[in-house]
C-alpha cells in the first residue's frame, strides 16, 4: 500500500507540474510558486491511491483524482489573485458529469443525489451573490454547481456538510487575517474533495 501511494504522489507531482504550466499560460491564470501545485497533487494523489487499494471503487476514483488536481489549482489562483477563472471553472461541468455518469452505472441513486447536490450548492452560493453582492465572487458561485454534482453523488448530507465547512474555514481565516478580503474557494475545494476522496461506497 506504501508503494502504492508513493507511485500515485509521484504521478501525481508530474501532473501538479503540469497544472503549474497550465496555470501561467492560460487566460487571468497566474504564475504559481514553484512546488505548490506539485505538492498539493502529488499529496491528494497518493492519498486517492492508497484509498482505492483500500476499497474506492474503480468507477468512482477519476472524481478525487480530478478534483484532487482542478481544486489545487484553483485554489492556488485564488490564493495568489483572488479568482476563480472560466477556463476551469466553466469545464468542470461536462467533466462531473461525464464521471458522474460512469458512477451512476454502477450505483443506482447517484443521478438523483448528483442533481440535487448541484442544485443545492450552486443555488446556495447564487442566492447569496444575490443578495449580498460583495460576499461572494462570480468563480465561486460558477464553481459551487459542479462542485455540488460532485458531492451529491456521493449523498445530499454531504453537500450541507460542504456548505457548512466553506462558510466555518473563511469565518476561521476571515478572524485569522483580519482585515482585507479572504479567498474563498479553498475553503470550498478542499472539504469537498475530502467528501469524494473519503467517501464510504460499502
Amino acid at each position: 500500500m506504501v508503494v502504492i501511494g508513493i507511485c500515485g504522489g509521484v504521478v501525481g507531482v508530474g501532473a501538479g507540474w503540469f497544472g503549474r504550466w497550465v496555470l501561467g499560460r492560460v487566460r487571468r491564470g497566474v504564475v504559481a510558486p514553484r512546488l505548490w501545485c506539485e505538492l498539493g497533487v502529488g499529496v491528494a494523489w497518493a492519498a486517492v491511491a492508497v484509498r482505492v487499494v483500500g476499497g474506492m471503487p474503480w468507477w468512482w476514483a477519476g472524481v478525487p483524482l480530478l478534483l484532487g488536481w482542478g481544486g489545487v489549482l484553483l485554489a492556488v489562483c485564488d490564493i495568489r489573485a483572488y479568482r476563480l477563472p472560466d477556463v476551469f471553472t466553466l469545464p468542470a461541468y461536462p467533466v462531473a458529469l461525464v464521471l458522474v455518469g460512469v458512477a451512476g452505472l454502477h450505483r443506482p441513486g447517484v443521478w438523483a443525489g448528483a442533481l440535487g447536490g448541484g442544485l443545492l450548492l450552486g443555488g446556495a452560493y447564487l442566492l447569496v451573490r444575490v443578495v449580498v453582492p460583495g460576499a461572494m465572487g462570480p468563480g465561486d458561485v460558477k464553481v459551487a454547481g459542479s462542485l455540488g454534482l460532485a458531492v451529491g453523488a456521493v449523498s445530499v448530507g454531504a453537500v450541507l456538510v460542504v456548505l457548512a465547512a466553506a462558510a466555518l474555514l473563511t469565518l476561521v481565516a476571515a478572524s485569522w487575517r483580519g482585515r482585507g478580503a479572504v479567498p474563498h474557494g479553498p475553503a470550498l475545494l478542499v472539504p469537498a474533495w475530502l467528501v469524494t476522496a473519503f467517501a464510504s461506497w460499502s
